[in-house]
């Protein structure tokens, strides 16, 4: 039985790559200034995340750091997977003061309207 090859295309490229991720879990404010965006990444740390503008998407990826722990696994829970999700921005969003923090694997973004 030969193995079946699939070329390569935009779709399944995609797929592949999204594949390799979960969404965060988000909430979006709005707020008198701008928005607030706070993404739900658990054992994540702010050397793992990677924050990219592109035109006007917001690309926000996460990658967890690998698990060392001594014992034999008998129970699996949590996902082992990446994190990433992508946000098309409103043109009124000054992405040149856009502000990350990341605390306790939750990611603020403060995203401010232009004056």
């Amino acid at each position: 039985m030969k193995p079946t090859i699939e070329k390569e295309t935009p779709g399944n490229i995609e797929r592949a790559r999204a594949a390799e991720f979960v969404s965060p879990e988000v909430n979006i404010y709005e707020t008198a200034d701008g928005y607030l965006l706070e993404a739900e990444m658990p054992g994540l740390d702010k050397d793992g995340l990677k924050i990219t503008l592109e035109g006007n998407e917001l690309t926000i990826t996460g990658r967890r750091n690998a698990e060392s722990v001594d014992g034999e696994l008998l129970f699996r829970e949590r996902s082992r997977v990446d994190f990433q999700r992508t946000f098309e921005l409103d043109p009124a969003i000054d992405t040149a003061h856009i502000n990350a923090k990341m605390n306790q694997g939750l990611l603020t973004l403060t995203l401010p309207k232009s004056d």
